[in-house]
């Protein structure tokens, strides 16, 4: 049987819980952890919280224990995750953008994403850089206009697009 733990919510917590409820716009986790600290407060057994939140009951009390060890916020929001920095700062991206959409190399067509990996090593701006990071700053900056004409995808795009960039519908026999 897990462990009890007794939650009590003073009168300003319980305003705050039910205003974060009602509002809306909170994450559905957020929510959920809202309304088992609140259940828990009318002291309501962990099985039944979990049954009536379609949750576990380890989750109720992981969520109270967060309450009772740290405070309410810990209780309802996560705490940030490690994640990978950056491989590129604005600055670099700003110049990998601008380099895309500048002429090629001599002898060149296009850009090649490997060919602006080395070209940003070159010139120094960073020590290395994979061209699959080149390719995910260009995505995510939406270059669809001169540098996503200007480069060359290792794999080409297999997909017909509109001129505004989203996918074309299929063709319907009649």
């Amino acid at each position: 049987m897990p462990k009890r733990y007794v939650v009590q919510l003073s009168d300003h917590q319980r305003g705050l819980l039910r205003a974060l409820i009602q509002k809306g716009n909170a994450a559905a986790r957020t929510v959920r952890r809202a309304h088992t600290l609140l259940l828990a407060d009318e002291q309501q057994p962990t099985r039944t919280i979990a049954a009536m939140l379609h949750t576990s009951a380890v989750t109720v009390t992981q969520t109270c224990k967060r309450f009772l060890t740290a405070d309410l916020e810990a209780a309802l929001y996560d705490r940030p995750r490690p994640g990978s920095r950056r491989k590129l700062d604005g600055r670099q991206e700003a110049h990998l953008v601008a380099l895309a959409c500048s002429m090629p190399p001599a002898g060149r067509d296009r850009w090649s994403l490997r060919l602006l990996a080395d070209r940003l090593v070159e010139l120094g701006i960073i020590e290395t850089v994979s061209y699959a990071t080149v390719r995910r700053v260009l995505k995510k900056n939406h270059t669809q206009t001169v540098a996503q004409r200007a480069v060359v995808h290792p794999r080409g795009e297999r997909r017909v697009r509109r001129p505004d960039g989203r996918p074309a519908r299929p063709v319907r026999g009649t």
